[in-house]
């Protein structure tokens, strides 16, 4: 049996909520080039309804992997949401708007040929705000992304180095956690 999770109906409902149903699509969440900072002298957006659209934009993200680091980098500015702000979070319904019909595939595979694999990164002082990186990690299970992470580092790292050890470390926990789950449903 072969199982996939969409949000598809959802992501449609959060495109017209918003007036965007027939917005133009977009091939990517977020602009490479464009770096958000809490304080960036534009005017103010509306935080409620801000508020509401990257709380949206968060519930996708329980079966789109692929927008999780976007929507982690917009929801920084919940507190006093500028018109950039509001701006990228729109880029990224507007990703979705053309991406609504992705989701999660889990394969039927057989206990025997689980194979658990994971990936880390960081970045260093990516934020502008206060020179922190942000980890993160995503683990699969056969071909099936089952958990996964974005987070801000909570130490300022000196160096590159110093960066990119942070992101094993948050996922060692996790790596241990799903090591556990399997062994307790006897998967190798």
């Amino acid at each position: 049996m072969v199982f996939f999770s969409s949000q598809e109906n959802y992501a449609r409902d959060l495109l017209k909520k918003f007036n965007m149903s027939n917005c133009k699509i977009t091939t990517t969440p977020t602009n490479r080039n464009e770096k958000l900072q809490r304080e960036d002298g534009t005017e103010h957006a509306d935080g409620i309804m801000y508020r509401s659209l990257v709380g949206g934009l968060n519930y996708l993200t329980h079966t789109r992997p692929n927008i999780a680091f976007s929507v982690s980098v917009v929801s920084t500015c919940m507190d006093n949401p500028t018109k950039l702000h509001l701006g990228a979070a729109k880029r990224i319904l507007r990703y979705v708007a053309g991406t609504s019909n992705f989701g999660i595939w889990f394969n039927n595979v057989s206990y025997s040929t689980f194979k658990l694999i994971g990936f880390t990164d960081s970045d260093w002082a990516g934020c502008f705000d206060d020179r922190k990186g942000t980890s993160g990690h995503i683990f699969s299970l056969g071909s099936s992304v089952v958990t996964w992470s974005s987070k801000k580092q909570e130490t300022i790292a000196l160096s590159s180095s110093e960066a990119e050890y942070a992101a094993p470390r948050s996922a060692d926990r996790q790596a241990l956690w799903l090591m556990k789950i399997l062994a307790d449903f006897h998967v190798q």
